[in-house]
């Protein structure tokens, strides 16, 4: 069911025109890359012994998974609420249909952008690759929990509707895509090892970087949050099933 979701949300938003589906890579690519390229204007090439461009690429892919992964999360229900006339179909699949689509579309960017900056020596070959798909699996886990709880609070107040699309500016300081937790002072180091955002992304960076960086991060930080907030959007989910008409 999710597989056919996926196929039908890719034919209707990008049609099967130029390059079709592939646009789900290429937003991300874009955003991570004129960011990287404003972001060497302004600091330089380097910072803190790590290319600027590499850095930028490597903190706003996974922070455009988050971004519009909640973006695409909101309404999901009443937008699709006539596919539940399909037994199969179950209200969570929306989700993850969704979900699915910007994961894979932000890990063709990652892989895309990475390669080229390999070829071009302004990144280095991953450190350690096991734990750079570690810290991704988490970061992605956490980003689809939050979807899990927005969507049907967003989908029961027109209040939350509008507010959530705002939460995306609001995480922006505790994504920990703009510094490593190194650089910080260590009061606030501790405040934003809090972040589950933050520990993901510390372990990408680290397997990427390897000794070159240091880096702090709690594994069990974005499992413990992702495991509470999915214990809280699955009955939301169930709750708002109840509520939506079926035509």
């Amino acid at each position: 069911m999710i597989h056919a979701l996926i196929i039908r949300e890719l034919s209707t938003r990008f049609g099967r025109q130029n390059i079709g589906f592939l646009w789900i890579m290429v937003e991300p690519l874009l955003f991570a890359s004129l960011v990287g390229l404003l972001w060497s204007v302004i600091k330089g090439p380097e910072e803190h012994g790590i290319s600027v461009v590499a850095f930028a690429a490597t903190g706003y892919i996974p922070l455009t998974l988050f971004r519009h992964g909640v973006q695409r999360s909101v309404l999901v229900f009443t937008i699709n609420s006539s596919l539940l006339y399909h037994r199969q179909i179950k209200i969570i699949d929306f989700i993850f249909a969704r979900f699915i689509i910007e994961l894979l579309g932000c890990m063709m960017a990652y892989l895309f952008i990475g390669v080229i900056l390999i070829a071009t020596g302004y990144m280095p070959i991953p450190s350690d690759i096991r734990l750079f798909l570690a810290g991704w699996a988490l970061y992605a886990l956490f980003c689809l929990s939050i979807c899990l709880v927005l969507s049907p609070l967003s989908e029961v107040s027109e209040v939350m509707e509008k507010f959530i699309p705002v939460t995306t500016y609001i995480v922006l300081p505790f994504s920990g895509a703009f510094n490593m937790l190194s650089w910080l002072t260590p009061s606030m180091r501790e405040f934003l090892l809090y972040s589950p955002f933050v520990n993901g992304m510390e372990m990408m960076r680290k397997g990427i970087w390897g000794e070159k960086v240091t880096a702090y991060y709690d594994v069990w930080n974005p499992v413990i949050c992702s495991a509470l907030l999915i214990a809280v959007g699955l009955p939301l989910c169930r709750r708002v099933r109840r509520l939506l008409a079926v035509e």
